[in-house]
């Protein structure tokens, strides 16, 4: 069956007054984290950190933790190993390339963290210690990998962070695809952060008004167009009760506050059919910078926030970086 594709426009009724709760805070972001396996995918999420943190004043937090598991495998099929030398060597050698990072870095406020145990306790501590406002990770994105279909360290982020994450996947391309980094002993050139087109997708789950609001807060800070839609997914009965398609625009007016100050008036969309699809196309139609999501963690079963099938696979087949945030 084709997929059926819906643009209402609807006539929204004046809002109340602007409470506190309404009010769209400047965008502060004063820590961020950049975990790093030192794979291919990390070292392309990379210029997405440092862009931010050139864009906000932030201080660069590059993170490695040594697993058991990784470090197993350095034995190389050895019998015996000391662990301790194993351990001494791995994590000389990650200083090592955390130090490389920072040699490229100049002008950024940075610190580096290497820690050895279960990876997301680790980041956890990172974290909280810090005062972290925001993960960036890489993805690789490949199928056929059940649960793992982000790869381990983005799994594990993904799933427990406290707070927003950017994931930069394996399909960003075109100009959302940010410069890598030069030849060895070179600085990091000057990269600007330019978000023009965001989208932002919601079914509408209870806190979905704060992940609307950092989706409003962004369009604001880098004057780009703002769109947001919901998806519905099983339409079989809209024919005969148009009231849920009038109703799911108002609720998408409703998330943007009053006192928003947008450069563009934010277009709303209502879409049909498989979400993760829809997200995507739309993203694709309008050359979106960054999808913003609202997504639970496996923890949050209970709730109506996207699942996390929907959000794997936007993330894994994006075009451009996606920011999801626990609502």
């Amino acid at each position: 069956m084709a997929l059926v594709e819906a643009r209402i426009q609807v006539e929204v009724e004046a809002k109340k007054a602007p409470t506190q709760e309404q009010a769209t805070p400047a965008m502060a972001l004063t820590n961020v984290l950049f975990a790093t396996d030192f794979s291919a995918t990390s070292d392309a999420a990379l210029p997405y950190a440092t862009a931010i943190c050139r864009h906000f004043g932030s201080t660069l937090h590059a993170a490695h933790v040594l697993s058991d598991a990784s470090l197993l495998m350095m034995t190389g099929g050895v019998d015996y190993v000391s662990m301790s030398t194993i351990y001494e060597d791995a994590h000389t050698e990650a200083k090592e390339k955390l130090d490389q990072v920072s040699a490229r870095v100049e002008g950024i406020p940075h610190r580096n963290h290497v820690r050895h145990g279960q990876v997301w306790k680790n980041l956890a501590a990172i974290i909280e210690e810090n005062k972290i406002d925001l993960i960036v990770v890489g993805t690789h994105g490949r199928t056929g990998l059940g649960k793992l279909l982000l790869g381990s360290v983005a799994e594990d982020i993904l799933r427990h962070a406290p707070g927003p994450v950017l994931t930069v996947g394996p399909k960003v391309s075109g100009r959302n695809k940010l410069p890598a980094f030069q030849d060895k002993g070179r600085d990091l050139a000057p990269v600007e952060l330019d978000l023009r087109q965001i989208v932002f997708a919601t079914n509408f789950a209870q806190n979905s008004a704060r992940v609307a609001q950092a989706a409003v807060s962004l369009a604001e800070e880098f004057r780009a167009r703002l769109t947001l839609m919901h998806v519905i997914e099983d339409y079989t009965q809209l024919g005969s009760r148009p009231g849920p398609m009038e109703d799911g625009v108002r609720r998408l007016h409703d998330l943007v506050p009053i006192n928003a100050s947008l450069q563009y008036a934010p277009e709303t969309v209502l879409e049909f059919g498989s979400a993760p699809e829809r997200i995507l196309k739309i993203a694709s139609e309008r050359e979106s910078d960054l999808i913003v999501l609202g997504a639970r963690t496996s923890a949050e079963v209970g709730t109506t926030h996207l699942p996390w099938s929907t959000a794997h696979h936007v993330i894994a087949h994006a075009h451009c970086p996606v920011l999801t945030i626990r609502g």
